[in-house]
């Protein structure tokens, strides 16, 4: 499938498009997040949250790499950012195969670790409140979730 494009003219729409989206998710699926520093990945990622029924607020895990958040699905939020120059394994495959959602900030600096079915966002800033959004399905499951989705957005 082809990828998907949104114009996103506030955080709040972002919010309501991560949230949306959360809605066709399942356990196992992997969604990582590219874009520069307060492009809204964390936004985004906040939607996804709130479309899980996490009522816990969602912050980076910038420090701490690995947040986790109970919901519908377990959300797993990862900021692999300061892992740039490491090669140290953190149990990646326990939380891509595991029973919730796994996001990754920064992902590609782990492409080696990234399961081959996820869906890749990346979020490019227009200027100060407008975002493009760019979701990209690499896989099978991955392009089932973006059909779904396309599918839902038409017809809203």
């Amino acid at each position: 499938m082809e990828q998907l494009q949104f114009r996103l003219k506030s955080p709040e729409e972002t919010v309501q498009l991560g949230a949306r989206l959360a809605e066709h998710l399942e356990p196992g699926d992997v969604i990582t997040l590219e874009g520069d520093l307060g492009a809204g990945k964390t936004t985004f990622t906040k939607g996804l949250a709130k479309g899980l029924h996490i009522n816990r607020v969602v912050k980076s895990p910038t420090f701490t790499i690995i947040r986790e958040y109970k919901g519908r699905l377990p959300l797993y939020h990862m900021d692999v950012y300061r892992l740039e120059d490491s090669d140290e394994d953190l149990g990646f495959d326990e939380y891509f195969e595991g029973e919730g959602v796994t996001v990754v900030e920064w992902a590609h600096l782990i492409k080696d670790y990234l399961p081959e079915d996820r869906l890749a966002i990346t979020i490019r800033l227009i200027d100060e409140d407008e975002r493009e959004m760019t979701i990209e399905p690499i896989g099978d499951r991955a392009n089932s979730v973006c059909e779904e989705f396309r599918n839902e957005s038409i017809s809203d």
